[in-house]
């Protein structure tokens, strides 16, 4: 690196240090344009990975490091949120929160957070389960119709379930609300609900599962007449889309759309190419990004980048089988991957088609350059604030709006 880079990179650590000093906002200040675009940084990962399991290919992982030159800004918009996991902008610009603990807000760009909005079914809220994931119906504006998903009790245990309901004109309360899927079988344990909820090309729900974390019920990733450990797609009415892949299929569940899944956190459409995307959350190690197609099997347990939480080996501790899906990209150690957009606006133009996605134990957001569906470069985003990223989202303008475990709400625009 040459004097002169030297004394940009310091300056620019100078005048982040003392903003973000001064408050919750920060100025985050440019790289140079040849540092940006020629992916010469060194990867933003430097530790040692836990396991040994080589990748299947060139830039599947520890892709070189980027860093943007637009200056953007982010900003703790609201504080004192519970357990918020997810939140989606509404067409007014105000933005809709989940709790975890079962309660609906919505929170003004000021900041007002709004009574508890009432209506919705009990939720089990113990573990990592509880209300989870919040959707707007495409035509929301016209008939205010929500879709949400949860962990359910039943009579066996739970399970991770969706609903809808329409949000009241005064905003208080959801009306008839209704169960429209269950992913079954129910499960006593409180882990691995996956659980989130996006719309696709053709107006279908897909929801993800997780396959409950536990060794009884890890296999079911890998059985087609379970709906853990899945990509799932339905109707607005919960019912099997006509033509998925296994739907003619002996002893399928016919709302399967691709199985071999852990924990799938993070779901999300590429804007230009409206592809699926999800997010899933390895054990110690193995956090992955993948490129959904139907009726693929994308490898839990069978493969995976990872190891067991002591360290023991998974399986054959194999990486890669024949017949079973590679993910486009994968964390070793852990991103602890959650919520996740890609960026369709122009305010940020060098972020076009960026997948950033929320980081747990990592405590920063993750922004993935990619082309030709390959990973070509990976920043870390607001790692200063100490937070576990939950969920983030996309608003008017391109900015985006992410939650915290420790229940702040942020704003991240162009300064």
């Amino acid at each position: 690196m040459n004097k002169s880079m030297i004394t940009l990179v310091a300056a620019a650590a100078f005048i982040s240090c003392n903003n973000k000093a001064a408050g919750t906002q920060q100025q985050v200040e440019p790289t140079t344009t040849e540092t940006t675009t020629s992916n010469q940084l060194p990867p933003v990962e430097d530790r040692q990975p836990n396991t040994t399991i080589k990748p299947a290919f060139q830039g599947q992982t520890r892709i070189a490091g980027v860093k943007t030159s637009t200056v953007y800004s982010h900003k703790v918009i609201a504080d004192g949120l519970a357990k918020p996991w997810s939140v989606k902008e509404l067409p007014d610009g105000r933005l809709l929160v989940t709790e975890k603990g079962g309660t609906l807000r919505i929170v003004t760009p000021e900041g007002a957070i709004s009574k508890a909005i009432t209506g919705l079914p009990p939720v089990d809220a113990k573990g990592q389960g509880g209300l989870l994931d919040v959707l707007l119906d495409t035509d929301f504006a016209n008939n205010r119709m929500l879709y949400w998903t949860f962990s359910a009790k039943t009579n066996s245990g739970n399970l991770t379930a969706v609903a809808k309901g329409k949000l009241s004109a005064d905003e208080s309360k959801v009306e008839s609300p209704t169960i429209i899927y269950r992913a079954d079988p129910a499960y006593d344990g409180d882990k691995h609900f996956g659980s989130r909820i996006v719309f696709d090309k053709d107006g279908n729900l897909i929801v993800t599962t997780g396959e409950r974390s536990d060794l009884a019920t890890r296999p079911q990733a890998q059985l087609l007449n379970s709906a853990l450990g899945k990509v799932i797609r339905i109707t607005k009415d919960g019912k099997p889309t006509s033509g998925n892949p296994f739907a003619d299929k002996a002893d399928a569940k016919p709302e399967i759309y691709s199985y071999g899944h852990r924990n799938p956190q993070g779901l999300a459409i590429h804007p230009a190419t409206k592809d699926i995307w999800v997010s899933e959350m390895g054990p110690q190690g193995g956090d992955e990004i993948n490129l959904i197609a139907e009726g693929k099997n994308y490898g839990w347990p069978t493969i995976t980048y990872g190891e067991e939480y002591s360290g023991k080996v998974i399986g054959e501790g194999i990486g890669q089988k024949e017949g079973l899906e590679q993910p486009v990209y994968y964390w070793d150690p852990v991103l602890s991957p959650s919520g996740m957009t890609f960026y369709a606006g122009n305010a940020i133009p060098e972020w076009q088609n960026n997948l950033f996605i929320c980081g747990l134990n990592s405590k920063h957001i993750a922004r993935l350059v990619i082309k030709d569906n390959k990973v070509v470069g990976e920043e870390r985003l607001l790692a200063d604030e100490g937070q576990r990223f939950r969920d983030i989202t996309e608003g008017k303008n391109g900015v985006l709006y992410a939650v915290t475990d420790e229940g702040r709400l942020y704003r991240i625009a162009k300064q």
